[in-house]
């Protein structure tokens, strides 16, 4: 499976932006779709996820309430519509996915990781 990311770039803080991810290869077998982010000199952390089965959406509590992942009309496309961005949401955001309906925000469950977009909020 290929993962292409994209939608990143420069906004200010209350911002919105909708990354867009890009399922290629051997997609019969993904089961769920998750986002991530890398702030600097932190740790890959989980933003979202949703089980291809039944749509189920999970978000990290930081998010809740602003973005929403939501599954494309083209089968193998997901997005993540962010919206009231921070400063603190600056990173490079990756999408990936997982063969496992239970990956949730468990980032060793993922199987296939894209090459990250960079979203920068200014405040």
């Amino acid at each position: 499976v290929q993962l292409q990311a994209s939608g990143g770039g420069s906004v200010q803080a209350g911002g919105s932006l909708r990354l867009s991810c890009a399922a290629s290869g051997r997609t019969t077998s993904v089961r769920v779709v998750g986002w991530f982010r890398q702030g600097p000199g932190k740790e890959r952390g989980f933003v979202a996820s949703i089980r291809r089965s039944d749509g189920n959406q999970l978000y990290a509590d930081s998010v809740k309430g602003r973005f929403t992942i939501s599954r494309g009309d083209a089968e193998n496309t997901v997005f993540l519509q962010m919206r009231d961005l921070k400063p603190e949401g600056t990173a490079v955001y990756y999408c990936a996915s997982s063969n496992n309906a239970f990956a949730s925000s468990i980032n060793r469950l993922y199987d296939y990781w894209g090459q990250g977009t960079q979203v920068t909020v200014s405040s």
